[in-house]
């Protein structure tokens, strides 16, 4: 198969793809095809080059950039004499809601305007059903836990995990499951109440300090949402302001009411 029969496939099933093309230097045209975990296809015409820049658009797919990135002919750093365009067609991020709440529809739908790709995941299979949440991607009856098992280690920094029960065996199970994942993204929903209960559970599990810095909880950015509409724009919101690294009121960092009386 071609390079582009490759790379039409994986659009298709929307497997992670990465097409790098040299724009300027020696050799113009020249494609090399990266898919994590599989040997490129093509060659940039040096197989040191080729290492380089496969191992770099590894990194940019990961990322879900798309960017130019200079060389020198073997692949040197911080040399000019090659401009290779890296074009990634990175998978939808992910958003693993956990708890099949009234928030959870809400912010189904707000996910889904982002292009997330949405799991909502409840043990109980009397409220995790289709009819309470059309628009999730897929719905999963079982424990955090066993999910996360499964497709924890495929989570990266693009991805979010949102635990939005308040019951504690099946919160802190989730908590802890999604700390072993490289998520970008970890907020839990409770009063300042229910934040502390549940940190003093998670330290009880094992977790440290550190990790909790990890786990955003009071989840979402302080701008006094209410109904579970503005509270889900409030999770993403602060989600976007975490990956943007602008400075924003998250809840976890401020102190007194939640819901201030105006």
């Amino acid at each position: 198969m071609s390079i582009f029969d490759v790379l039409r496939d994986a659009l298709k099933t929307e497997t992670p793809v990465a097409l790098a093309t040299i724009v300027a230097g020696p050799n113009v045209g020249a494609k090399l095809l990266v898919q994590p975990n599989r040997d490129p296809l093509g060659s940039l015409g040096n197989p040191d080059l080729d290492r380089v820049v496969a191992r770099d658009a590894v990194g940019e797919l990961a990322a879900g950039i798309t960017s130019v990135r200079n060389y020198g002919p073997n692949g040197e750093a911080r040399q000019e004499e090659l401009k290779v365009f890296i074009e990634s067609f990175a998978a939808p991020p992910r958003m693993l809601i956990f708890g099949a709440v009234d928030f959870t529809a809400a912010l189904c739908r707000v996910a889904k305007v982002l292009g997330y790709r949405v799991t909502v995941c409840d043990a109980r299979p009397v409220f995790a059903t289709r009819a309470r949440f059309p628009l999730a991607d897929e719905l999963v009856v079982d424990w955090p836990h066993r999910l996360l098992e499964t497709v924890g280690p495929e989570l990266g920094p693009r991805d979010a995990i949102c635990v939005l029960t308040h019951d504690p065996k099946f919160d802190v199970p989730a908590v802890v499951g999604a700390l072993t994942t490289e998520a970008g993204y970890i907020g839990a929903m409770g009063s300042r109440r229910t934040t502390t209960d549940r940190q003093e559970r998670l330290l009880q599990e094992g977790v440290t300090a550190q990790q909790l810095e990890r786990v955003y909880a009071p989840i979402g950015l302080d701008i006094g949402a209410r109904t579970p509409e503005e509270t889900a724009i409030s999770i993403c919101a602060e989600i976007i302001a975490l990956r943007s690294g602008r400075s924003a009121p998250f809840l976890a960092s401020t102190h007194g009411d939640i819901h201030r009386t105006v």
